[in-house]
């Protein structure tokens, strides 16, 4: 299974994005990078930082409502103690998102604001560009936004294929780009967790595997609610992450002839289970301090 993950992924579109975003960083004011909350550090592309260099950025921890809500606090205090700011955002219902948003705009903007007004230049629509990698919920936090269906929502990588300027009823006008990709993951970790959440075409993985990988995952940290949801035996904790796969076909009558289980319907099962949030808030990973600080 070693390297399974490590894909091509569409290396031409991704100089053309690279290209676009760089040429159009004059003309917006800030930039509004989403990441998904479940696992912030792998769904940022490395050469984000380099291209969008020292331009006032916002991190937007889109998906939060799916995520564990403790561990989004720690990824929120990890990117704001190391000098970004960053919120958490439900693309889906809006809660809090516009608010929060405002009020992290103000606060990297706020000596421009400051120089314009000392300047007597008066305020005008903040301009922003909005950046990430597929499966993000770009589109979708883009749509919450703008209060319509601005932006094309779709579970498929790279929907976005050109910049498209997008008003924001009140102050900002935004510019949304396609999705920033990288022909090569930095590691099969990387790669891995992003398969997790759909972010890899499922028909070129193999299904079994991914979700052995996963339950190993839960079963290390979050074997309550594996308990809850399959209405698993107290020590169904002890078994490997290949048995626990049985054990959840069994229980969700995955039973082929002979009493055998249908493991490739199982792992589709709890994939399913995971992407949908029917197995409760989780998150991928933590902080790197969190890690450093485990005894």
């Amino acid at each position: 299974m070693e390297n399974q993950y490590q894909l091509q992924w569409f290396p031409g579109h991704m100089s053309k994005t690279r290209r676009m975003i760089k040429d159009n960083l004059k003309l917006v004011d800030v930039v509004i990078e989403l990441v998904d909350a479940r696992l912030p550090l792998s769904s940022r592309n490395p050469e984000t930082d380099k291209i969008v260099a020292s331009k006032p950025r916002v991190i937007v921890l889109n998906k939060a409502d799916i995520a564990d809500r403790a561990a989004t606090d720690k990824w929120l205090n990890y990117f704001n103690n190391n000098g970004n700011a960053a919120i958490a955002a439900d693309s889906r219902s809006g809660k809090g998102l516009r608010k929060n948003l405002d009020a992290a705009i103000e606060n990297v903007l706020s000596e421009k604001f400051m120089r314009d007004e000392q300047r007597g230049i008066k305020r005008h629509a903040v301009k922003m560009m909005v950046i990430g990698i597929p499966n993000v919920g770009k589109s979708s936090f883009i749509n919450r936004l703008s209060g319509r269906a601005a932006a094309k929502t779709g579970d498929r990588p790279g929907i976005t294929q050109t910049k498209q300027w997008i008003k924001i009823a009140g102050k900002y006008e935004l510019l949304d780009t396609p999705g920033i990709l990288w022909p090569k993951f930095e590691s099969d970790d990387v790669a891995k967790k992003i398969a997790f959440t759909g972010g890899i075409k499922d028909e070129i993985l193999d299904i079994e595997d991914l979700a052995y990988e996963l339950l190993g995952y839960l079963k290390e940290n979050y074997l309550p609610a594996l308990k809850r949801v399959y209405k698993l035996d107290d020590d169904s904790g002890s078994v490997s992450k290949y048995e626990l796969l049985e054990l959840i076909g069994r229980k969700r009558g995955c039973v082929i002839s002979g009493g055998e289980i249908d493991t490739f319907r199982a792992a589709n099962i709890v994939l399913s289970d995971f992407r949908s949030a029917a197995l409760g808030n989780i998150t991928l990973e933590l902080p790197p301090r969190i890690y450093e600080n485990k005894e």
